[in-house]
C-alpha cells in the first residue's frame, strides 16, 4: 500500500487561538512525530519580571500526539497534559485550534498547495501565521 500523497500542517496555538508555531509534514507520516519540533519551536515568552519562559504550563492536543515516550518527555520539561475529556466536552477546546487553522487557510495561496517545494510552503504558512498574529493583536490593542 502506497503512502498518502500531499502534506499536512501542524499548528501550535495559545489559549485564544493565536498561532505560536507551525510545521509541515508529509501526509503519510504519523502526527506524533511533529509534537517535539512544535514544542521546541515556541518562541520565548517575555515578561516584565523574571526570566523568559520557553514552555507552556499546560498542553492540549489530539490523542494522536501522545505516546508514553512523549508524555515522559513533556513531564521532564514541566508541561502538564490534562486528562482525556469525556465525549460530551470534546469540542470545548478543540474549536480554538480548528479556528486558527481556518484563519491560516483563509489565505488563498495555502488552500490548495501550489508550491512544490516544502520549504516555500512552510514559509508561506509562517507568513500567514505572522499576519494572523498581527491582525488579532492589533484588534486587541484597539
Amino acid at each position: 500500500m502506497a503512502g498518502e500523497k500531499g502534506s499536512k500542517p501542524h499548528v501550535l496555538s495559545e489559549a485564544q487561538g493565536i498561532p505560536l508555531a507551525v510545521a509541515v509534514s508529509g501526509a503519510n507520516t504519523h502526527d506524533n512525530l511533529a509534537l517535539k519540533p512544535l514544542i521546541r519551536g515556541i518562541p520565548a515568552i517575555r515578561s516584565r519580571r523574571g526570566p523568559c519562559r520557553r514552555r507552556p504550563v499546560e498542553l492540549r492536543a489530539d490523542k494522536a500526539y501522545f505516546s508514553a515516550d512523549h508524555l515522559a518527555w513533556l513531564r521532564e520539561r514541566g508541561i502538564v497534559r490534562p486528562g482525556v475529556e469525556s465525549s460530551e466536552r470534546l469540542g470545548r477546546h478543540r474549536w480554538k485550534i480548528e479556528r486558527s487553522i481556518a484563519w491560516l487557510f483563509g489565505y488563498r495561496r495555502l488552500t490548495v498547495r501550489y508550491e512544490r517545494k516544502g520549504s516555500r510552503f512552510l514559509a508561506l504558512l509562517g507568513l500567514a501565521a505572522a499576519l494572523t498574529c498581527y491582525k488579532k493583536l492589533a484588534k486587541l490593542a484597539t
